[in-house]
């Protein structure tokens, strides 16, 4: 299967889409700026013990506390506790771990308040970002993410994915992940390890090894600042940002790469560069499928990606013959209806178009779960069948489209009401994206200036970035009619822009922008705001 991931790099935020043959099966996003990332490591303080949920809650800088269960303190917790001691001890040194004398295991049935207590500062790793009114979910049993291996200080085992059937390649894996890890670190060998060369797979355990020592150092630096000074009073417990997962585009690679990405393109030179380090170190001879996108089309545009998403991402969502999904979101679940439309009925009968539309939605259901990383519990309505065997080829066809999702899930043969019910793992919020678009004439004010004055209008704002603001050289961004409008006729109204101001003004054609709609972006990419009052946005 032909697989592409488009990666596009905007000021604010980078999406990601990955393309199996061309159809969309992936999308992620995230802000530039945000935090609070699945992976990302805090020395934190414990800001409240709840003996009645047998939790607490910890600061990690979000606007709501993050939840922590005791049970997430993980059996190791009294050895981490005992090196964060010695580490802000010796703060000129990394500690080895297998120093620390050892601790007696967290039992499974203790209690929180006998654990810990206000103020106590721990290491924390979020396992699940912030969702809805709900702050971040927490760990003490750290682990690092590699390509082949994930390591875990503080323990001792060795885990090999279940995946890698052959007992043969299993002991191998065990017996060079054995003589290369040192003592107090645990290590789970990956399915992708198999096979792999002994020297991949030390180099990557080292490369883990030593994410954890820089760990460690910023945890020293943050823990010797904080410090109580003996003239100042005792210092403020802050929390600290200490290790940072890598990059959504660089995290997406890692769990995903496989021989039958083609291409990675890229809009970005720096991200580029970054996704082509990490490929040529996983993977040397495929470096070159990273690939810097230098077209003046918006990359998404280019790949067909926008449209995808206008058609796929909304809440009514057309999939085969007429038919289409209804998907509805709660603050406890998903709700999918099967609905068979416009669609002609089967000279089969009833119960035969039913089967036909049902599994058609099987398919785009196991699609628009992986599409808008949808998790919790989903309920899905389909077309009620009368036959058992239809009911259970229904069930098989939902379990083989979902064999190429990667979040843990389950999903349970239909009820005697026609419902399939799935849970499905979420780390972060279900993709949300708005496909509506704005009023093209009033931008959503309810009154409208005239249409015939929109091109005077862009004019007269090229006017003050030439001869006011001195810009140049620049791309006016509208929408694909607008552009074609720009450039109609023999004498076209680009073309006498170009003339009357600067010959570097390039228009643009995007997608994703509304009728009336417009940006203006400079030489490097960075938008120039020009927007006024009353302006679409």
């Amino acid at each position: 299967m032909k697989s592409e991931v488009i990666v596009d790099v905007q000021p604010a935020e980078v999406q990601i889409a990955l393309l199996e043959e061309g159809k969309l099966v992936e999308f992620q996003r995230e802000g530039r700026t945000e935090h609070f990332a699945v992976g990302n490591i805090y020395l934190a303080p414990v800001r409240k013990i709840m003996p009645g949920l047998n939790a607490c809650f910890v600061n990690v800088g979000h606007e709501r506390d993050a939840f922590l269960h005791y049970l997430d303190l993980g059996a190791h917790y009294h050895a981490m506790e005992k090196y964060i001691a010695t580490a802000s001890a010796r703060p000129s040194s990394v500690p080895r771990i297998g120093t620390i004398p050892n601790q007696a295991d967290t039992g499974k049935d203790g209690s929180i308040q006998n654990v810990l207590k206000q103020g106590d500062m721990l290491l924390v790793q979020i396992v699940k970002e912030p969702i809805s009114t709900k702050g971040p979910r927490l760990t003490c049993e750290l682990s690092f993410a590699g390509r082949y291996l994930v390591l875990m200080p503080f323990s001792e085992k060795i885990n090999v994915s279940t995946k890698i059937k052959k007992d043969k390649e299993r002991a191998r894996l065990k017996r060079i992940i054995h003589g290369a890890k040192p003592s107090g670190f645990g290590v789970i060998i990956r399915t992708v390890a198999e096979d792999a060369a002994a020297e991949e797979l030390t180099e990557e355990l080292n490369s883990l090894i030593a994410q954890w020592e820089d760990t460690v150092r910023r945890m020293q630096q943050r823990l010797k600042a904080a410090t109580p000074d003996a003239n100042k009073g005792n210092a403020k417990k802050s929390p600290a940002l200490v290790y940072e997962e890598t990059s959504r585009a660089v995290g997406m690679l890692r769990d995903l790469l496989n021989p039958s990405y083609e291409n990675i393109y890229v809009n970005d030179p720096n991200i580029c560069d970054e996704l082509k380090s990490y490929v040529t170190l996983i993977a040397p001879d495929r470096k070159d499928i990273v690939k810097h996108y230098k077209g003046t089309v918006p990359i998404f545009d280019n790949f067909s990606v926008t449209k995808q998403i206008k058609t796929s991402l909304g809440r009514i969502v057309s999939y085969k013959h007429g038919a289409y999904l209804i998907i509805e979101q709660t603050e406890a679940l998903h709700v999918v209806d099967v609905n068979s439309g416009t669609r002609s009925k089967s000279a089969e009968g009833q119960e035969i178009n039913a089967l036909d539309v049902n599994l058609g939605a099987a398919d785009e259901i196991a699609r628009q779960l992986r599409l808008r990383d949808i998790g919790g519990i989903i309920v899905v309505d389909f077309i009620d069948m009368a036959e058992a065997e239809h009911r259970q080829a229904l069930y098989e066809r939902m379990v083989e489209n979902m064999k190429r999702d990667r979040a843990k899930h389950n999903i349970l043969p239909l009820s005697k009401f026609g419902l399939m019910q799935i849970t499905r793992q979420r780390v972060r919020p279900a993709t949300n994206v708005t496909v509506e678009e704005a009023c093209p004439t009033c931008g959503g004010t309810g009154s409208i200036k005239s249409s015939l004055l929109f091109t005077d209008a862009l004019e007269s704002k090229i006017n003050t970035l030439v001869h006011t603001i001195g810009i140049r050289k620049f791309r006016l961004h509208v929408h694909p009619f607008v552009a074609a409008y720009l450039r109609r006729g023999l004498f076209p109204i680009a073309w006498r822009w170009k003339l009357k101001f600067s010959p570097r003004i390039s228009i643009v054609a995007s997608q994703k922008l509304a009728y009336l709609e417009y940006h203006f972006y400079d030489s490097n990419g960075e938008e120039i705001e020009l927007q006024e009052t009353g302006d679409m946005h």
